[in-house]
């Protein structure tokens, strides 16, 4: 069984307060589930208005076929989110 996890951290200049940046952060969160069938969570800087910090979780048999996944789901994040891609990494753990 292997893990593979995406982090990425988002700027969201047009948050203008915690409301904004929850329904940004929903809809990217809700896309992510229902296109890629991820498991996802916003993982740390709740309370901040302009950046989120986004975790997002696939279970596969291997390495190679999660982190593709996790790859194609980077790009619709890049192509799709009302703000910019701060910091990303990806890695996957075999058990």
């Amino acid at each position: 069984m292997v893990i593979s996890v995406i982090q990425f951290i988002i700027e969201i200049p047009g948050a203008n307060s915690l409301k904004d940046k929850r329904r940004i952060v929903k809809s990217i969160k809700d896309r992510l589930i229902q296109r890629y069938k991820l498991s996802v969570a916003e993982v740390d800087n709740q309370d901040s208005i302009r950046t989120a910090h986004i975790a997002a979780v696939i279970v596969s048999n291997s390495k190679q076929h999660g982190e593709s996944i996790l790859h194609k789901a980077l790009q619709f994040v890049e192509d799709n989110i009302p703000g910019y891609l701060v910091d990303t990494k990806i890695f996957s753990e075999q058990y």
